[in-house]
C-alpha cells in the first residue's frame, strides 16, 4: 500500500535539511506550490485515482535533484526517484510514468501526455497569477547566488525572453494564465530602458 503523506514528510524534510542555501526559488515552498496546484487540476479535470496519485508524487520528486545539483538536475530527480519509490512500493511502470513527468519539466518543456501537461503547467503556474514578482524575484536571487546572471538587467533581459519562449499546455491555463502571463511580459517590456 502506497502512503502519499508518508512520502510528502520524507521528501519535504529533505528538501528542508539537506537543500543548499543558495537556493531560494527551488526550496520546499516551490515543491508544496507545485504539488497544490496540481491537487486543483487532479479536481478541475476530474484525473482517475491512479493517475492522480502518480501525478502527486512527480510533484513532490521533480526538484529532488537539486539536492545534487542545479544542474541537469531533472535527471538527478529521475535518479532519486528509482531509488526511492521502490521502497514506498511503486512498481517499474509507475516509476517511468513518474519520470516521465519530471523530464517533461525540463526548460524547454515538452510534455507528451495530460499529466505532463498538467505538471508543467503547475511548475510555471505562478508565471500567470499575481505571484509573478515575488516569486520571480526569488528566483532572480537564487540565479544570483549561483552566479548564472550578474545584474537585475540581465536577469529581465532572461525573464523577457524566458515569457516570449514560454507555452502552456492544458486548456485551463491556456485560457486563465496565459492572458496574465502575457500582461507580466508587457509590463516588463515596458520597463527596458
Amino acid at each position: 500500500m502506497k502512503n502519499i503523506a508518508g512520502l510528502k514528510h520524507h521528501i519535504t524534510r529533505m528538501l528542508e535539511n539537506e537543500l543548499s542555501d543558495q537556493l531560494t526559488y527551488h526550496r520546499v515552498h516551490h515543491t508544496l506550490s507545485v504539488l497544490e496546484v496540481c491537487q486543483q487540476y487532479i479536481k478541475r479535470m476530474h484525473v482517475p485515482p491512479p493517475d492522480a496519485y502518480l501525478l502527486r508524487t512527480a510533484a513532490l520528486m521533480h526538484d529532488t535533484g537539486y539536492l545534487v545539483s542545479s544542474i541537469n538536475h531533472e535527471e538527478e530527480s529521475v535518479r532519486i526517484a528509482r531509488n526511492i519509490l521502490p521502497e514506498w512500493n511503486y512498481s517499474d511502470p509507475e516509476i517511468a510514468r513518474i519520470n516521465g513527468m519530471i523530464r517533461a519539466t525540463r526548460i524547454p518543456q515538452k510534455p507528451l501526455n495530460i499529466l505532463e501537461c498538467i505538471l508543467c503547467d503547475s511548475d510555471l503556474d505562478y508565471l500567470g497569477t499575481d505571484r509573478f514578482y515575488p516569486v520571480s524575484q526569488t528566483l532572480f536571487r537564487e540565479l544570483m547566488n549561483l552566479n548564472v546572471i550578474g545584474s537585475e538587467k540581465e536577469w529581465n533581459a532572461m525573464q523577457i525572453t524566458f515569457l516570449q519562449n514560454h507555452s502552456y499546455h492544458t486548456p485551463y491555463a491556456k485560457r486563465y494564465r496565459e492572458p496574465v502571463k502575457q500582461q507580466h511580459l508587457e509590463e516588463l517590456l515596458k520597463a527596458q530602458p
